[in-house]
């Protein structure tokens, strides 16, 4: 193979038998292939879409629903005495104020979250449900400000 450079600073790979492109001859050729790329590339991006929209539920909430909250979990930490699956994923259930928008929702949030904003995204709400007597316990878990639960080691096992 030879590397084959033309006065108007494009670069081509060719074999040393085949015929060279002339510029005018490259230029629509690259302009073909980068339409062709940009078609394929629609077409996947389109195909996918259909894909996630088959599998994609509207999550819409009343005034007055009750719903579950979202808690973020830290990758290798054990919350509440209890590993990966059987750790909570959600706490609540709490009752929607407003909704902000079509994505967003206020919550009346209690006594031990005073310290997160009470307006969070559809994703990360999940509707409740169970009776409104049952009640994951706030007493157990501590968060910070953005939704992570926050425990500390019970004891050292080994150095």
């Amino acid at each position: 193979m030879k590397l084959c450079t033309e006065e108007s600073a494009h670069v081509c790979w060719s074999e040393v038998r085949d015929s060279q492109l002339t510029g005018p001859e490259l230029i629509r050729d690259t302009t073909k292939k980068i339409v062709q790329i940009k078609n394929r590339l629609l077409a996947a991006r389109s195909r996918q879409k259909s894909y996630a929209d088959k599998r994609l539920k509207p999550l819409e909430f009343e005034v007055g629903d009750m719903v579950l909250l979202k808690v973020s979990p830290w990758k290798g930490v054990v919350r509440f005495k209890k590993r990966k699956k059987l750790s909570p994923c959600y706490i609540g259930p709490f009752n929607v104020l407003a909704r902000i928008g079509p994505v967003a929702y206020t919550f009346e949030l209690p006594e031990e979250l005073k310290g997160i904003h009470n307006t969070f995204h559809v994703l990360n709400l999940k509707k409740c449900l169970a009776e409104s007597e049952v009640v994951v316990p706030l007493e157990e878990i501590q968060l910070d400000d953005k939704l992570h639960m926050i425990e500390e080691p019970v004891e050292i096992v080994d150095k």
